[in-house]
Order: structure tokens, then C-alpha cells, then sequence
């Protein structure tokens, strides 16, 4: 389990930053090539992650690795430009830092992005999707080790991860605004190698609906420590494993910034909705 002390050090930093003029009260995760979402936000400082005590360095060229603060359609936000990784080489406790610093900083909402690959044969490579549920096969949590009780509780509930009403709101934004939106089940695996053809049919029967190598850490260390989750997924390319295409990360980044504007218009077009007081993840 991660060190508080480590966690509450970070908080300390962030804090005393003069230009950082107001605390957020949502939370962003942008992922590989997502960046462009960032278009959406009003972005009044960013610190690069080095700068600040105890945060790792995210090692992927297309994370920019700095900690924005602004404002998203008037509501505070800091936003993790850039996440960390398992196939990195880091702890899950190190990959669910930022996170982590964000939730002691008082935010009440997370929101995490990421590409992904599609493994429903329906789903449409460019195309976002909510993620309502996950598997975890990475093998591992952020949550091993002693608890730490001023976080959360030693087994957290994750029935409902991912909040339904962030994600019911999702999915009415996006028809507000004329975008296509699935709901989905997102499976997180180690990496950094893609899927077999094998793999693949083996995830799809699972009943996941998109693969990815990040998401699953951080949810569940923001889960243990009481926030609200919603996770969009760009889908980036589609995993059907009778016809395998053959792909790389510079079009898995391409594809991800072609649906970033809709992301980031999405983003925007839901922050009324993320900024309402706590449920109980149990709405409908």
C-alpha cells in the first residue's frame, strides 16, 4: 500500500503553489493520445509531474506528463495530462498516485480516459464508449498491502464502480450533442504487447466489450477513497479475431486524437452533471 505520508507530501506541494488559485472539485485522466480533449478545459497553470514531490514520470510519448488546473464549462478541475503504467514498469501504488493526490486535494468526481481496442464486433473503431463495468486481469491492485483507514475501507464495495448516473448523463449529453456513445464492459490487461487472436476470442468471452492496459488501478484506488467515477474510452481500433489487422501505437495515438474534439466536446456538454453532489452511486 502506498505511504500517505508520500500522497499528503504531493497535496502539501500542490497547495502551496501561488498560481494555483482555487482547489478542483472534478477530477481528469487523459489518456494516450487524448490530449486534445484538453481543448475543452480552461487551463490556468500546469506543473510538470517532476516538479512536484513523489510523482513519477510518465515514460509514453504521447502523455505530456504535466498536472493541469482550470475550469471545465466554470467547474474547478485538475486534470492528469499523462498517466502511468503497469507495463511501464511502475507499482500499481505508483500508478494510482496521481489519483490519489487528487482525491486529498478535495476532489469529489473522477473522470478517466483512455484508448482502447474494441472487442464487440458491433462497436466502431473512433467511436467513445461509457464503461459500465470492468475485469481486472492485470493480477494485481493498488489495494495490497496494510490499509490505509483514513482512505477507505480494507474491502472496498465495487458493485458499482462506475457511477449509472455519471453514466446515464453521458449518454444523454452525447445525444444532446449528436455523438455516438456505447456502454461497455472494459477488461484491463498488463501489456505492453497486443492481443492474439486467441487472446482476443478469450477476452470477448469473458464479456468485456474493449481491452485496455490502464484504468483499472486508478478506479479502483479512487473507488476505495469514496469518489465518483465516470470512464470514457476511445475506441481505437477493432479487435476481431478472424480477420487480425495488424496495428502499432502511432495508430492507436492517431485514432485516439481523431476522437479527442468529440471527447472534449462531450467533457464540456457533461459538467453540470459531474459537478452535482454525491448519489451514492446508486442511482439508476
Amino acid at each position: 500500500m502506498q505511504k500517505p505520508e508520500k500522497v499528503q507530501e504531493a497535496v502539501e506541494v500542490i497547495r502551496a503553489m501561488p498560481q494555483v488559485r482555487q482547489m478542483p472539485r472534478l477530477g481528469l485522466v487523459l489518456g494516450t493520445g487524448l490530449g486534445g480533449a484538453a481543448s475543452a478545459l480552461k487551463t490556468d497553470y500546469s506543473v510538470p509531474y517532476e516538479d512536484i514531490a513523489g510523482f513519477p514520470t510518465s515514460t509514453v510519448h504521447s502523455h505530456s506528463g504535466r498536472l493541469a488546473f482550470g475550469s471545465l464549462a466554470g467547474v474547478p478541475v485538475a486534470a492528469l495530462m499523462g498517466r502511468f503504467h503497469l507495463y511501464e514498469g511502475y507499482t500499481p501504488e505508483e500508478v494510482a498516485f496521481g489519483v490519489r493526490v487528487l482525491a486529498g486535494l478535495g476532489i469529489h468526481t473522477l473522470v478517466v480516459t483512455n484508448a482502447a481496442g474494441a472487442l464487440n464486433p458491433l462497436f466502431d473503431a473512433g467511436s467513445l464508449m461509457a464503461v459500465t463495468d470492468h475485469i481486472n486481469l492485470t493480477g494485481t491492485s493498488p489495494l495490497t498491502g496494510p490499509n490505509h483507514d483514513a482512505w477507505g475501507p480494507r474491502f472496498p464495495d465495487m458493485s458499482r464502480a462506475y457511477d449509472p448516473f455519471l453514466v446515464q448523463a453521458a449518454m444523454d449529453a452525447a445525444m444532446r450533442i449528436g455523438i455516438r456513445l456505447e456502454k461497455g464492459v472494459y477488461i484491463g490487461v498488463r501489456g505492453p504487447q497486443l492481443e492474439t487472436p486467441a487472446e482476443t476470442r478469450m477476452l470477448r468471452a469473458l464479456g468485456a466489450d474493449a481491452v485496455g492496459m490502464s484504468t483499472v488501478m486508478e478506479v479502483l484506488a479512487a473507488r476505495h477513497m469514496g469518489l465518483r467515477v465516470l470512464t470514457i474510452s476511445s475506441l481505437t481500433n477493432k479487435n476481431l479475431p478472424d480477420c487480425m489487422a495488424e496495428t502499432s501505437l502511432e495508430q492507436v495515438v492517431a485514432a485516439a486524437e481523431a476522437s479527442s474534439q468529440n471527447l472534449g466536446r462531450l467533457l464540456a456538454e457533461l459538467a453540470p452533471a459531474l459537478d452535482t453532489p454525491s448519489r451514492g452511486n446508486d442511482a439508476a
